[in-house]
């Protein structure tokens, strides 16, 4: 009997751990959620109670944990959040197509021709008849 072991086939999305089973992004924002949240528990629990300060402890920390743990395509939290900031609030929400007519810059600059041609003939008294 053979022992076997599934390896993945892309190893691009396998990330390397550095204590207990984390990553070293995992590690800080987790660090980040403890020294934030854990102050804010232990001042308001007297005056808000133990119940309102849990709730607000989970709110300090939710944004953290969310930036630990979230990623998509390969981008963490903050990139994608990046990019969604600059697609709504950055950069043009409408951007209309619009073509050059060639054909229209032709028919204007004939126009002109004809007008400064008439223009000439009119200068030297020679014929005077509507430009068209």
């Amino acid at each position: 009997m053979a022992i076997s072991v599934a390896v993945p086939k892309d190893l691009s999305g396998i990330k390397t751990k550095v204590a207990l089973n984390l990553t070293k992004r995992q590690i800080i924002c987790f660090s980040g959620a403890i020294l934030t949240a854990g102050p804010i528990y232990f001042l308001t629990k007297n005056s808000l109670g133990t119940s309102a300060s849990a709730l607000l402890l989970m709110v300090v920390a939710m944004p953290f944990f969310f930036f630990a743990m979230y990623s998509k395509d390969g981008f963490p939290a903050e990139k994608i959040l990046k990019f969604m900031i600059r697609q709504k609030f950055l950069t043009p929400g409408i951007r209309p197509y619009k073509s050059e007519n060639l054909y229209a810059k032709l028919e204007d600059k004939e126009r002109l021709r004809k007008e400064v041609h008439y223009l000439e003939e009119k200068a030297r008294g020679g014929r005077k008849e509507e430009i068209s």
